[in-house]
């Protein structure tokens, strides 16, 4: 039997079948042996009658007699037994609706039966259990590791096992999709003996191993594709794009700050400044939690660069956030660079930065200012250009681009980095708030060396955090109110812009109608609504007004998720706040917390008994978006946050992504394979 044989010359079986077979992608032999169980269910412990626990699955082998069919009063069929097990203790089986058993089965006859045991009175008693015939040698469906398969209309779980006898032997001639090396140096099983002990386990050991060997398959095969990216986006080398580390440059910059960086933000600067001393790209992303520094890491290597006379650029999704930096790593600069100069006129020997050019460039810059921009740019008058994707258009050139900062943004992709090599391939460093396990993110984000900020700068103090339920609406909004008198801000947070028409959402908060409320309730508070429908200037009006604290509560959808630093906004309520991730909850609780009056965050349900979950009360108990990630992972499973949660995901596929050690083993093993210098990863 060839792999490459059609199912219909080999499966004795319906055109139905055939056909369902069909619609499912499974055409030959090849497509049905890598039809793999999604699960496995342990039923080789065969029990007796006597001591089996009661409403619990097992598998009995006995003699089944007296079959008969009986229809009820109701009008409905059953067809019942007498069964006696191998000790010879008796019960009552009954098959309701399935009159084919008549055909199955005849008296006298040796089988095996799986089904929960129940008492009946004083009888025992087995309701519509799974049977098989114990005559025929080895057993399918019990007595064994049974595989559970993901079933699609005729094609069941039991009728795929049977059909995998028929096609068992062409398993071994599956060809191999690991290097010979990697196989031999991680210890796996070969890929046709992992796939036939899926189908036809032998043991839970033998199980685990084939399951790992099919992670690690899937895990080398993303990760050499991640490697092989970085490899393209790398290219040829380049002498420009070396960028010396000026250690007392660096010093300097940390002297001319007012607080002390993290060590975790000395690792980071470090290591992306390494990335730089070489003639190829880097390709690095920064992870940070919310308020953990990743501002000041990219301010610190965009200083580094410009004393070295190279331009940089820093992408941000919006022009809230682009206005917002410019002003902020603006000041940052220069003031570093009259911290420079000034140290250099009392004769200190330190190093020479020039004064920093520092421009915004968005779809809202009036066109005369945007074309004299792109002039600077290319002549390299203009140092440091922050803006959106406007920065990447064909329109815009420049004269010596070693630095792409691209923040919040790190889904960056394939079109947007060909962009970028026609600027000259320069550093591409990314940076993300969402804190992804290290897990995900070596799988998901494998392309990048990973720098991680894992301690938060200052004394901050903890925000406090609350899950609500509506009935506790009244004092939580008095408690906000009171707050608000005291000089204080707010933002509130819904999942929808304007009412659904979808009935089953007409509970869930929107911003029209909270705006409404809450100026019904509130008249002696400035109410505004911020969303994603506004235009960018209506939107940076409102940031512009609430933080000069023209208003007292903002009422936003997720928009605000991302950047906004507004250090006199104390509390932030998220409406229907079982709707986000907790990932998502811990960047809109970050948005608060910023200065030194203490920050509160509360959580409101849609329903009181969505106010005991587990998962939401994990934000009270823990601040590090880190944690929360890894809980989210474990709770909701790494294809719900991958967006990729399919009926009967196999279990294989999640092992790989929950077990770091495997992550880690499959990126060292595709750099050894693609003759890389192996990374760092921990």
């Amino acid at each position: 039997m060839r792999l490459s044989t059609p199912l219909g010359q080999v499966l004795r079986t319906t055109p139905q079948h055939l056909a369902c077979l069909e619609g499912m992608g499974l055409h030959t032999v090849e497509d049905l042996v890598l039809y793999l169980p999604r699960a496995h269910e342990d039923l080789s412990a065969m029990h007796v009658l006597r001591t089996a626990p009661f409403d619990q699955k097992g598998s009995f082998r006995g003699i089944v007699d007296h079959l008969r069919r009986v229809r009820t009063k109701s009008g409905k069929v059953l067809v019942t037994a007498d069964f006696t097990d191998t000790e010879g203790e008796a019960a009552e089986v009954i098959w309701f609706n399935q009159p084919h058993v008549l055909r199955m089965l005849k008296s006298g006859q040796e089988i095996v039966l799986t089904g929960k045991l129940t008492l009946n009175g004083k009888r025992l008693q087995l309701q519509s259990p799974k049977f098989e015939q114990a005559e025929r040698g080895t057993l399918l469906h019990a007595g064994r590791l049974v595989p559970i398969y993901p079933e699609h209309e005729l094609i069941n779980t039991v009728w795929l096992r049977e059909k995998m006898v028929l096609v068992q032997e062409a398993i071994s001639e599956l060809p191999e999709t690991l290097p010979a090396a990697v196989v031999m140096e991680e210890l796996l099983p070969s890929r046709s003996e992992a796939i036939h002990t899926l189908h036809f386990p032998e043991s839970g050991e033998a199980l685990q191993r084939a399951r790992e060997r099919m992670a690690f398959q899937e895990m080398y095969a993303l990760q050499r594709e991640a490697l092989e990216r970085k490899q393209e986006w790398q290219g040829e080398h380049q002498e420009r794009l070396r960028v010396p580390m000026d250690v007392e440059l660096i010093r300097a910059f940390f002297q001319s700050l007012n607080f002390t960086p993290t060590n975790s933000q000395k690792i980071a600067i470090y290591e992306i400044l390494r990335d730089m001393e070489k003639d190829q790209p880097m390709s690095r992303l920064l992870e940070g939690d919310v308020g953990s520094g990743k501002t000041l890491v990219a301010t610190a290597v965009i200083a580094n660069v410009l004393r070295n006379k190279g331009q940089c650029a820093l992408m941000v999704p919006t022009e809230v956030l682009a206005r917002q930096h410019t002003i902020s790593i603006g000041k940052t600069l220069i003031a570093f660079h009259t911290y420079l100069e000034a140290a250099r006129a009392r004769g200190e020997q330190l190093p020479i930065m020039p004064h920093p050019t520092v421009q915004m460039l968005t779809g809202s810059v009036q066109s005369a200012d945007a074309k004299a921009i792109r002039h600077g740019l290319t002549t390299g008058a203009v140092d440091l250009v922050i803006g959106t994707h406007a920065l990447i258009q064909d329109s815009v050139t420049f004269r010596n681009l070693q630095l792409v900062v691209v923040d919040e943004q790190h889904r960056f992709g394939v079109v947007q980095r060909a962009k970028l090599k026609e600027k000259g391939s320069p550093h591409f460093l990314s940076m993300t708030a969402t804190p992804i396990p290290r897990t995900l993110a070596l799988t998901a984000h494998g392309h990048h060396d990973l720098s991680v900020l894992t301690e938060k700068p200052g004394n901050r103090k903890r925000i406090h955090t609350k899950v609500v339920s509506p009935s506790d609406r009244t004092t939580v909004e008095r408690f906000i109110d009171q707050q608000i008198g005291e000089g204080r801000q707010a933002f509130v947070i819904c999942p929808l812009i304007n009412e659904s028409e979808n009935e089953e959402m007409n509970d869930v908060k929107n911003v029209t109608q909270e705006v409404a409320r809450l100026k019904e309730g509130f008249p002696h508070r400035r109410i505004i609504a911020l969303h994603g429908r506004m235009s960018a200037q209506e939107k940076e009006s409102t940031m512009h007004a609430f933080k000069n604290r023209e208003y007292d509560i903002l009422v936003s959808t997720s928009v605000i998720e991302v950047g906004i630093d507004i250090p006199n906004s104390t509390i932030i309520v998220i409406e229907g706040a079982e709707r986000f991730g907790l990932s998502q909850l811990h960047q809109f609780r970050g948005r608060v917390g910023r200065s030194d009056h203490q920050s509160h965050c509360f959580l409101f349900t849609t329903t009181p008994q969505q106010a005991y979950s587990e998962r939401l009360k994990a934000m009270e108990q823990h601040d590090s978006g880190f944690l929360l990630a890894e809980i989210d992972l474990q709770i909701r499973g790494p294809g719900e946050l991958f967006g990729l949660r399919q009926s009967g995901l196999p279990e294989y596929q999640a092992i790989g992504l929950l077990n770091p050690e495997l992550v880690v083993r499959a990126r060292r093993a595709a750099e050894r394979a693609l003759g890389m210098r192996e990374s760092t990863v921990v």
